[in-house]
C-alpha cells in the first residue's frame, strides 16, 4: 500500500454520495453491484475507462449528502487507488477510513489534470505528478487511520486484533 502509481479521473466541487453511487442502487449491500454502477450518475462513461488502481481527484467538499457506507465501499471495490481532493464531507471522511478507502487532502488539486499520472507514497506523505514533474504533500493521515487503511478498514483491524488478543 505504499507505493502506488495510476492515471487521474479529475471531478469537480461538492460531489455527493448519490453521484458516487445512485440512490436506485441502495437496496443492495453487495460491493460488487454497487461497484459495477460508481460515478455513473456523475459520469455514465466513467467505468468503461477505468483502470483499476486510478485515483479520483475532485475540488472541495466530495462526499457532501448522505451518510452511507455505500459511497466509499463502492469506490474501494471498484479499485480506486485513493481520492484526492482540497477537502470531504465529515462522514464520508470517516467511512472512508473504516472501509479501507485512502483519501488524501491537497489544496493544489487544480494544478492536476485529468489524465495526469500520479505515484502516492503513503509513507511519505507525497504525491508525486509525473506527467508536471509536480510534488504535492498531503494532510499526515494520524496513525490510527493508518491502521485502518492498512488493515483493509475498521471490520478486518477489529478481526485482526481479535485474533492477536488485543480486544
Amino acid at each position: 500500500m505504499n507505493i502506488q502509481q495510476g492515471k487521474v479521473w479529475k471531478f469537480g466541487e461538492n460531489i455527493d454520495t448519490d453521484l458516487i453511487i445512485a440512490a436506485r442502487y441502495l437496496n443492495t449491500s453487495d460491493p460488487q453491484v454497487l461497484a459495477s454502477h460508481v460515478m455513473e450518475d456523475a459520469r455514465p462513461d466513467f467505468l468503461q475507462h477505468f483502470t483499476k488502481g486510478d485515483f479520483i481527484v475532485a475540488g472541495e467538499n466530495f462526499g457532501c449528502g448522505s451518510s452511507r457506507e455505500h459511497a466509499p465501499v463502492a469506490l474501494k471495490t471498484a479499485g480506486v487507488s485513493a481520492v484526492i481532493a482540497k477537502s470531504f464531507a465529515r462522514i464520508f471522511y470517516r467511512n472512508s477510513f473504516n472501509t479501507g478507502l485512502p483519501i488524501l487532502e491537497v489544496k493544489e488539486t487544480d494544478e492536476i489534470r485529468e489524465g495526469d499520472t500520479l505515484e502516492v507514497d503513503m509513507a511519505q506523505g507525497t504525491i508525486k505528478n509525473l506527467t508536471r514533474n509536480q510534488t504535492y504533500a498531503f494532510k499526515p493521515i494520524p496513525p490510527f487511520m493508518m491502521e485502518l487503511l492498512e488493515s483493509g478498514g475498521l471490520i478486518e483491524h477489529a478481526k485482526a486484533k481479535i485474533a492477536q488478543g488485543a480486544l
